[in-house]
């Protein structure tokens, strides 16, 4: 090799996925409105969005069910809309809804998986002793899916999904109904895929713990990318703390404080939120300015939905949607 030039091949450097300005509309309703990112080869990537964001949507174009109104996508080189048929045979789909034969024993529901991608006989036996062996479910093969805990239903899905060896895995919500306990076995195994199989992983989640996990991630808002990088650089935009003030006159407070202070401040959901440098000693400047008008007060770092607020506004969940 030639001094300075690198021995990483162009389709090392190429992102496993690639989108472009895509747009979609159901009616009248734009779900999503010029959204684009690229993917690189063995990443754990997020899609993290609240309800009605276009995260399914999106996830729905990859996965080729649907064809964008405008825009594009590139997933291994192949274009979901118009190569749906060769895409399918290198991509593995995780959907949020069960797909799982209950009936069917863990082994049997990898067998008729395997058929639909042409395998047969002791090719597929020994692909299915294999990636039993790697969600962990070797000792429980033959017994019925239905026996399962949800967790272990969930990874007989994920069996589904790599059994024909993809080298990108498209995940939908993968942890719904999960406990905390299932939930991080989940996300330790995609861990394991990423690094010891050099899977490139796209999930789609609204919980920000998930979202943390992730090597990068896109924040969806109404169609839009709102922000796009690792769960640290989008945090450290925001810097120093987060301060949330309870108070009667939400308003009130907000308006004086920003006049004697100069600093930003808004009002969601009747808190008072405030961004600053050193927040532990502002919040005793606090105090001594508006003695017995603040009822509590909280010191946070940066999370994900501070960043989400900063860039749209409004929380990630309206009480709409936690109801």
């Amino acid at each position: 090799m030639l001094p300075g030039f690198s021995s990483v091949s162009p389709a090392e450097l190429t992102p496993a996925i690639s989108v472009r300005d895509i747009v979609h509309r159901y009616g009248e309703r734009t779900a999503l409105n010029g959204v684009s990112f690229d993917v690189s080869r063995a990443e754990l990537f997020g899609l993290l969005g609240p309800n009605g964001s276009g995260k399914t949507t999106l996830f729905r174009i990859l996965s080729t069910l649907m064809v964008p109104v405008a825009g594009h996508a590139t997933i291994l080189g192949h274009n979901p809309a118009q190569d749906p048929d060769n895409l399918r045979r290198k991509i593995g789909v995780v959907f949020q809804a069960q797909s799982i034969d209950l009936k069917l024993t863990a082994a049997e529901n990898l067998v008729h998986q395997g058929h639909l991608y042409g395998l047969r006989g002791a090719t597929l036996k020994k692909r299915v002793a294999e990636i039993l062996g790697r969600v962990g479910l070797s000792d429980r093969a033959t017994d019925k899916a239905e026996t399962f805990s949800g967790g272990m239903q969930r990874r007989l899905e994920l069996a589904k999904g790599l059994l024909h060896g993809p080298n990108v895995l498209l995940l939908d919500e993968p942890t719904t109904g999960l406990d905390p306990g299932a939930r991080r076995d989940l996300w330790q195994y995609l861990r394991i895929l990423r690094d010891e199989e050099q899977v490139t992983i796209l999930v789609t989640t609204h919980l920000m713990e998930e979202a943390e996990r992730c090597d990068r991630l896109v924040i969806l808002n109404e169609g839009r990318v709102v922000a796009l990088g690792t769960p640290a650089e989008l945090k450290q935009e925001i810097g120093g703390n987060v301060i949330v003030l309870e108070t009667k006159d939400p308003e009130r407070l907000a308006g004086r404080i920003r006049t004697q202070f100069r600093v930003d401040t808004q009002v969601l959901e009747n808190q008072v939120r405030i961004e600053k440098e050193q927040g532990h000693r502002f919040v005793m400047d606090l105090a001594q300015s508006f003695p017995g008008e603040i009822d509590s007060v909280s010191i946070a770092k940066p999370s994900l939905e501070d960043v989400f607020i900063r860039r749209t506004g409004h929380r990630f969940w309206t009480e709409r949607d936690k109801q």
